[in-house]
């Protein structure tokens, strides 16, 4: 007997030019006066005035918020629903990576349910859902636009705190891959890695299911032939759409089979210490596959199988290192170099860093289960 599952996804549109029908939806949902939610470095690539400039051609009024930082914060989602409700606005669109979207999503939330946004935090505690919600990507790796989480920063916690609902889950996900052509070799690399780390932690997930497998192994295979080939030549077409393609059935995976230790992890570093979310992932990658390889070896054989490793090194009790060593071997080739203490991360915060990632929702569906003592041993690992 198969157990029963949920899976949830937005309304996709899917393919290059998809952005240009954002002025569509949006009047589709009766909006006079949309809130584009965005950060100044999508505002340096032309792709928000684009946005503006189609949406005042449809008779809207769009009012833009930008002040989004990397792993946005709590006063920013404030700040963002004040002007919502003050401009008396209509509908959201979110342009940019995970953080405009992230804080787009509990934007609505808190305008429609009010209080504050840590009101929020945790499994299903949203009451009603926000306005309608359109996202436009423009990276390739956080599936933002596709999940049901929103990652908030709270700034007197020093904490980045998840909101997983149904209600978070956008309304429409524009996802066009010439919306990445900006990116830089580096986001390129880290956005990918995301990716990858979605995919391999939504597998090997105690929540996952033959409905989410089918998209985190299609995401594998997909990352393992293109994201060197995205970030050796950011003019590759062809590389950019399987990554921006790759993003969006990763998104599909973990946002219905959720996540693992190397993401309970990344949070804790992205609000302690306020790193990259991405660069995080790749670096603590390597240590969780070793740690949780024995509690799904099945899993990670096939998952070995999609990145392209040998079949016979999962039959000969060296798997979880020749995953490791591919791992590896693919950072070096991004040049996102190993090492927590090299971003400033000290022994002595490990005890913190692991406090918060242990009450993580993301830890509670990796394959090993883990407290505050192993997630220690993780984080010395990777220093």
């Amino acid at each position: 007997m198969m157990e029963l599952r949920k899976f949830v996804v937005p309304e996709v549109v899917f393919g290059t030019g998809a952005r240009a029908l954002c002025d569509r939806y949006a009047v589709n949902f009766g909006s006079s006066k949309p809130l584009i939610v965005t950060d100044p470095g999508v505002i340096a690539t032309g792709l928000v005035d684009e946005a503006v400039a189609s949406l005042r051609a449809s008779g809207l009024s769009p009012v833009v918020y930008s002040a989004v930082s990397a792993n946005p914060r709590d006063s920013q989602v404030a700040d963002g629903c004040a002007l919502y409700l003050e401009r008396e606005c209509d509908v959201i669109v979110a342009i940019g990576g995970g953080s405009p979207m992230d804080c787009a999503k509990a934007i609505g939330i808190l305008a429609v349910n009010g209080g504050k946004v840590s009101d929020f935090e945790g499994i299903d505690n949203v009451e009603s859902p926000g306005p309608p919600l359109i996202c436009v990507p423009t990276t390739a790796g956080t599936s933002a636009d596709i999940s049901q989480f929103a990652i908030v920063n709270d700034s007197s916690r020093r904490l980045k705190f998840a909101i997983i609902s149904k209600t978070a889950v956008p309304d429409v996900a524009l996802v066009d891959p010439e919306s990445t052509m900006t990116m830089n070799p580096y986001l390129t690399a880290c956005t990918g890695v995301d990716a990858l780390v979605h995919a391999i932690e939504a597998c090997v997930s105690t929540a996952s299911s033959p409905l989410t497998d089918l998209h985190a192994f299609e995401a594998i295979r997909t990352i393992a032939k293109n994201l060197a080939a995205a970030v050796r030549d950011g003019s590759d077409e062809e590389a950019r759409g399987a990554m921006m393609y790759a993003s969006m059935e990763a998104g599909m995976a973990f946002s219905n089979a959720s996540l693992g230790v190397v993401h309970a992890m990344a949070h804790s570093l992205g609000g302690l210490l306020d790193l990259p979310h991405g660069e995080c992932n790749a670096i603590l990658l390597n240590s969780a596959i070793a740690e949780n390889y024995a509690y799904a070896p099945g899993k990670f054989a096939e998952i070995g199988r999609a990145l392209g490793i040998e079949a016979g090194a999962f039959g000969s009790g060296d798997g979880a290192a020749a995953i490791v060593d591919w791992v590896s071997r693919l950072l070096a080739t991004l040049e996102i170099k190993s090492g927590l203490s090299s971003r400033g991360v000290s022994r002595a915060v490990i005890p913190a860093l692991a406090k918060n990632a242990a009450a993580d929702p993301c830890a509670v569906t990796n394959p090993r289960p883990v407290d505050e003592s192993i997630i220690g041993n993780l984080y010395e690992r990777a220093l």
